[in-house]
Parts: structure tokens; C-alpha cells; sequence
């Protein structure tokens, strides 16, 4: 091959040397139960050599929902850690320098509210927000599509990313303002085509909704990344990953006119498919894991979570957190394929698979392109019917057993004991209830109101929302009160 690693359009590597000069950042994906119990274990795989912390928030954060509203009871710290204030946030991290550690925040909706926390506690640290690492998702688009945990109608949810954008710009040039996501696209059904091609779709919404703002391409795109799935089809998880990165390129540069070389390059984090884990034989998820990582590590990921075994069964226990983060780590320093870039550059089949994907990626942009884009795409349903379907043919295909899925539809056994399983402890979400309403007596009330009346005359209005969402989480207002003020000017989105 003539194009080498680090070179446009970087199908190769975004880096000349990629892991020979430092290996991914190992993020390992955590959060349950209240802060506490969150920061205990991210102290923990810190311990174990984890290099990069990954924050879970439960439904009713992601929800724009406080800890004690109706609608959240049982679901609190459930599938994450229950943020509802700043002094949650200030909890979740005691003990950890937001200076010297990159952390990433799977938060869409609230986004932007989760964000200011973080940087106020960083500032309560003491850290140069201006040096501050990490990412938050803040990707909406692929909530209508994939997932579900939006809040507003679309136009209105992406106003607040392009806010985001620009504040970040001055506020936090070293933050990933976007994390655009086909993991949970994937997750959802879609085939390895339909991820790349709807992430891409998305990524035009986004930078042609920023541009639109007035943001100049050159002063956001370097800090927008990319989160994919790392599924069990080995060769085609690689090749997609490059055909990926060498599509944003061409995009970035030939419809957009991206000039800094760091406006093209996809930087992505990845994580193994949480929906090939089974129930069953769990302890075979090692291995499923082992090889969707490595898959990511031959594409070439900047950052990795690696799943438990007993995810299929409940939240994983540190033994199984502690076994996915070695498995990283094996790949790291004994398998050797961090000693060249791209191990894989000019295998025949790798590159004719780069090649197929890119084209059939390309034909579904065009065909998107020709609807009105990826917001009326969403909007008619076109992209969630696609990947329906992709779905419902996958599961045809295992109920068949034309696909194989080992210990599922073949090579069964009789369950033996079940494997120890994570418990959350029952009295967390009363204890954080408890601790929100001493939250709200101890504040000075006025002070909130004010500063949240301010922050919805700015959603009246064109004023960048992200200041005002900054100063009320200083006064302790709420995930749901600064939420709850921005759905009384934009509403609430129903499918």
C-alpha cells in the first residue's frame, strides 16, 4: 500500500506510529447505586491499571429525572450511578484528580448539565479547565433512532449540542464535545454497514446544524470522536473501522472543507458487544470479549471497554470488571501486535472488505442525502425501519440456526451452578432520596430560582444556553430542575 499510517485518509491509523509510541486508553465502562459506591470501584480499577474512567448514569439522569420523582422509584442507581446535584458529582470523583485522569460521561439528553458539574468540581479541584480530558457522548441523534433516553423534540435537542460546541471551544478546548455513537445502533440490530453509514448521516446533521450556528468547521470538528461496536465477525470489525475512518476523512475535506488535518481524522472509542453476551455458559464471554477487542486494537481504537462475563445476568462484580480489564491488558503486552501499525495493512481480503463496506456505506448517505438528511430520516422512520429489519433477520437467522451462536442454539449443556452475581444493595436509592431533599433545605432557594428563570430566558431567547446551565448547577440546582426549565420553552418529544 501506498498510504501509510497518520497519513489522509487515514484508513491505516490516525497516528504514524499509533500503539508503538503508547497503547489505548483502557476505559473501563462503570456506575451503580449512589456516587459512593460508584467512586469506590472506579478507585478500584484505577488500582488494578485501568487508564481511563467511564461513567454509567442510571435512567432517571439520562432522563432529566431527579433521584426522588415519581417516575424514577426502582430505578435509581439501577443501570448506573444516580447523579442528581453537584455534590453528587463532587462524591462520585473525592478522591480523584480530574487533572490527571481522562473521563468519559455516556450521557446524551443532559449532557450538557452533567458536563458542568464535572468542570465545576474540576475548578473546586483546583485543575485548568483548559487542560481538562474527556468526552462526553451529548450524541441525541441516535437516541430517536436507537435507544430512547431523549427529552426534547430534535431541533430543540440539537441547539443545545451547538451550544455546547461553541462554549466548550473557549471554556474546554481540550474536551470531546461528541462522542457520535453506532454502538447502540448496533446494539439495536443494525449490520456493520448500517452502523458506520447512520453514525456518518449523523455527523452530517451535527456539523451542518453547528455551521449553520456560525461555528467555523475547523474550531469544533478536532474534538468531535466517534463510539462503535466491536462485534464477533472479526475481519469485518476491522475493516469496518478503517473503511470508517477513511470516509469521515474524504467527508470532512471534500463536503465540509475541513483544513487542520485534525478535522479529518476519526477518533474512536470502542466497547465489545454487550448484546452478544449470553445467559448462558457465561464464562464463554471471555472469550467472545478477548476476540472483539482485539478486532478493535487491529482497527485501531483510541480508547476500549472490554465486557464482564456476567453481564448477561446482572451488573459485573469486581472479579469480572477486574478479568475484562486483563484482557486489555494481555493484548497490550503479550500478544505483540502493538509493535507495528496496522498488523493488517494489505491483506487482500481486508482490503477488498474496506473497499465494500465503503462503497455500501456511501450508497446509504446518498440515499439519506436524497430524503433531507438524517433528521428527516429519523423524523419518517426510514432509519429505525432499516434497522428493525436488520434485526429481525438476525434472529431469523440464529432461530434457523443458520447462524450459529455457541451454547445458545448449539453446543448446549445442562446450566451448572450458577456463577456469584452482583448485588445492588435496596436501601441505595432511599439513602440518595434522603440526601437530595437535605440538598434542597440546605440551599437558598431564591438564589436557584433566580438563576434558573435566567436560564430559561435564555431558551427564549438566542443566548448560548451553556452559562446559564453553568451558573445554576453552581447554586445547587438540579439535574431536573435545569432539565425541567428547558422542557417548559422546548417540550418534550413523543415518537
Amino acid at each position: 500500500m501506498s498510504e501509510r499510517p497518520g497519513e489522509f485518509p487515514y484508513t491505516r491509523g490516525i497516528h504514524p506510529e499509533m500503539y508503538r509510541s503508547r497503547p489505548w486508553t483502557m476505559r473501563q465502562y462503570a456506575g451503580f447505586g449512589t456516587a459512593e459506591e460508584s467512586n469506590r470501584r472506579y478507585r478500584y480499577l484505577i488500582s488494578q491499571g485501568t487508564t481511563g474512567l467511564s461513567v454509567a448514569f442510571d435512567l432517571p439522569t439520562q432522563m432529566g429525572m431527579d433521584s426522588d420523582d415519581p417516575l424514577a422509584a426502582g430505578e435509581v442507581g439501577r443501570v448506573g450511578v444516580a447523579i442528581s446535584s453537584l455534590p453528587d458529582m463532587e462524591r462520585l470523583f473525592e478522591g480523584i484528580s480530574l487533572a490527571g485522569v481522562s473521563t468519559s460521561m455516556t450521557i446524551n439528553s443532559t449532557a450538557a448539565i452533567l458536563l458542568c458539574y464535572y468542570a465545576l468540581v474540576a475548578r473546586r479541584q483546583g485543575a485548568d479547565l483548559a487542560r481538562l480530558s474527556g468526552t462526553i457522548q451529548n450524541d441525541i441523534l441516535k437516541e430517536y433512532i436507537a435507544r430512547g433516553t431523549y427529552i426534547y423534540p430534535p431541533r430543540s435537542a440539537m441547539r443545545i449540542i451547538t451550544d455546547t460546541f461553541a462554549w466548550a471551544a473557549g471554556e474546554l478546548p481540550e474536551w470531546n464535545t461528541i462522542s457520535i455513537s453506532g454502538y447502540h445502533i448496533r446494539e439495536a440490530g443494525s449490520t456493520a454497514v448500517q452502523e458506520v453509514a447512520f453514525v456518518l448521516a449523523n455527523t452530517v446533521a451535527y456539523v451542518e446544524a453547528a455551521i449553520a450556528a456560525g461555528l467555523d468547521v475547523d474550531s469544533f470538528a478536532p474534538r468531535i470522536s466517534f463510539f462503535f461496536n466491536a462485534q464477533s465477525d472479526f475481519l469485518e470489525e476491522i475493516a469496518k473501522f478503517r473503511a470508517a475512518r477513511r470516509l469521515y476523512a474524504k467527508l470532512m475535506r471534500d463536503r465540509f472543507h475541513a483544513r487542520n488535518p485534525r478535522s479529518m481524522t476519526l477518533r474512536f472509542h470502542a466497547q465489545t458487544a454487550g448484546s452478544s453476551l449470553t445467559a448462558q455458559q457465561p464464562d464463554v464471554n471471555l472469550i467472545r470479549t478477548a476476540l472483539q477487542a482485539m478486532a478493535a486494537v487491529l482497527g485501531g481504537a483510541q480508547s476500549l471497554h472490554t465486557n464482564s462475563r456476567d453481564e448477561a445476568l446482572a451488573l459485573p462484580t469486581e472479579e469480572s470488571a477486574r478479568l475484562a480489564l486483563r484482557t486489555q491488558q494481555i493484548i497490550a503486552a503479550e500478544t505483540g501486535v502493538t509493535n507495528t501499525a496496522d498488523p493488517v495493512g494489505g491483506s487482500y481480503y481486508i482490503e477488498a472488505l474496506t473497499d465494500r463496506i465503503e462503497r455500501e456505506v456511501m450508497a446509504y448517505l446518498a440515499r439519506i442525502d436524497g430524503m433531507g438528511g438524517a433528521l428527516r430520516a429519523i423524523e419518517t422512520g426510514f432509519l429505525q425501519s432499516e434497522i428493525h429489519n436488520a434485526a429481525f433477520d438476525y434472529q431469523k437467522a440464529v432461530d434457523s440456526g443458520e447462524r450459529v451462536v455457541v451454547g445458545v442454539n448449539r453446543f448446549r449443556m445442562e446450566e451448572t451452578a450458577a456463577i456469584p452475581t452482583f448485588k445492588l444493595d435496596p436501601g441505595l436509592e432511599a439513602s440518595q432520596v434522603e440526601r437530595l431533599r437535605e440538598l434542597r433545605a440546605s440551599r437558598s432557594q431564591s438564589e436557584v430560582d433566580r438563576r434558573l428563570a435566567s436560564l430559561e430566558e435564555a431558551a427564549q431567547g438566542g443566548a448560548n444556553l451553556l452559562p446559564h446551565i453553568m451558573s445554576a448547577a453552581e447554586s445547587y440546582a438540579t439535574v431536573g430542575e435545569i432539565a425541567g426549565r428547558l422542557k417548559r420553552v422546548f417540550g418534550e418529544y413523543r415518537e
